[in-house]
């Protein structure tokens, strides 16, 4: 990776970036393809994961965590990522979409009981927005809460749950007010265990295969009062809050992503030779690599002004809605271009499973729709540009 000076790293995020690096080439390089293959979660080396402290990197030492900054937990995400975007999307949901609104929103008690396991390796958490009929459409949401007592009873059917064959804990979002659309969400607190809850069908994915998705089923699943995450009706926006931390990390999968089939482009490039020159040497695949390397470098630069608009927004309260989604929709759709020219780069052996830059291709295109796709992403930017809701 390229050394930023206009981001300069301390010795700490150097270290940890090294730290990140180091298990990813040693742990998982040699194991992602058989993985991807077999579509099985990597119990063992999310588990190594989270005993190195990369599963909470921002949550408070207090909570189990790392208690480092925003852009240590870009540094770390991309060098795993690099490696195995399964692994990556496991260790973003756990930082960003789960204990990010839990520390942000969550009462002291919830933070210790759900947040501490997650970022200390012992457990695996998850985040439940969309339904069969709803993704970017929140306020179509089906499924119910309904107050009964101490308890709610959830109702309803979830869908693309990264994680949801395996976690103990889920960040789940109901309906307690249908009239009220997206003002009738509330966001809950689900033990993975609770009577009522199952799994559904696992998805058979094109990529990230070695990430478990499923359904969630609630039939009349209680949960406690006391878990509910901020206020009733408090949901919608604490899904898209939570998901602006959340699209910087998909950005950051998609620099990793990319990173890695650009290093094989280029490594190819230098070797294979035709009409008696390297490859690399012939103008039509020079001018490829850079391009490639420069939207690689400029996402990385959205990526890490994102997070330090997120860290100062630790300070302010405020948002950074805008910054995430710029380098959401850059970085994604820089993944999808340089995956897509180093197969091409490869020729024949770019569409072969014994080399992994096809999985690189598969693995980037969730990235342009997962946490809001490119056209969701669009319409976040340009209604804040226009000063519009």
């Amino acid at each position: 990776m390229t050394e930023l000076p206009i981001y300069p790293l301390t010795n700490e995020h150097k270290m940890l970036r090294d730290a990140a690096r180091d298990f990813a080439q040693k742990e998982i390089a040699p194991i992602a393809a058989e993985f991807d293959e077999s579509g099985e979660f990597p119990s063992e080396t999310i588990k190594k994961m989270g005993e190195l402290g990369f599963m909470g990197i921002e949550v408070p030492e207090q909570y189990g965590g790392a208690g480092m900054d925003s852009l240590a937990y870009v540094l770390a995400l991309e060098e795993i990522c690099k490696v195995d975007a399964s692994h990556g999307v496991i260790m973003s949901v756990n930082n960003s979409l789960y204990c990010h609104g839990i520390l942000k929103f969550g009462t002291e008690e919830q933070k210790k009981k759900f947040v501490t396991p997650i970022a200390s390796g012992k457990a695996i958490g998850a985040y439940s927005l969309t339904e069969p009929q709803s993704g970017s459409d929140a306020g179509n949401m089906r499924s119910t809460a309904v107050r009964d007592g101490n308890f709610y009873i959830l109702n309803g059917r979830k869908s693309w749950v990264t994680s949801g064959p395996v976690a103990n804990y889920f960040v789940v979002f109901m309906m307690t007010d249908p009239t009220k659309k997206q003002k009738g969400v509330t966001a809950f607190l689900v033990d993975g265990n609770s009577k009522g809850l199952t799994r559904g069908k696992k998805e058979p994915k094109l990529g990230i295969r070695a990430s478990a998705t499923s359904e969630l089923i609630f039939e009349n699943c209680k949960v406690p009062a006391e878990n509910i995450l901020g206020k009733e009706g408090e949901g919608f926006k604490i899904a898209m809050t939570v998901l602006d931390a959340g699209r910087i990390g998909i950005a950051t999968q998609a620099l990793g992503i990319a990173e890695a089939a650009y290093e094989a482009a280029r490594q190819y490039a230098g070797q294979r030779e035709a009409f008696g020159h390297k490859i690399g040497q012939f103008q039509g695949t020079g001018f490829k690599l850079a391009d490639m390397k420069t939207r690689i470098e400029a996402s990385r630069l959205l990526i890490y002004n994102a997070a330090i608009a997120k860290e100062k927004a630790k300070n302010n309260n405020g948002r950074y809605s805008l910054e995430a989604s710029m380098a959401k929709l850059f970085s994604s759709e820089t993944a999808m271009y340089v995956t897509h020219q180093a197969v091409q780069i490869h020729g024949g052996m770019g569409y072969s499973k014994e080399l992994p830059v096809e999985r690189y291709f598969r693995d980037a295109k969730i990235t342009e729709i997962y946490e809001g796709t490119s056209e969701i992403q669009r319409l976040v930017i340009s209604r804040s540009e226009l000063g519009m809701k």
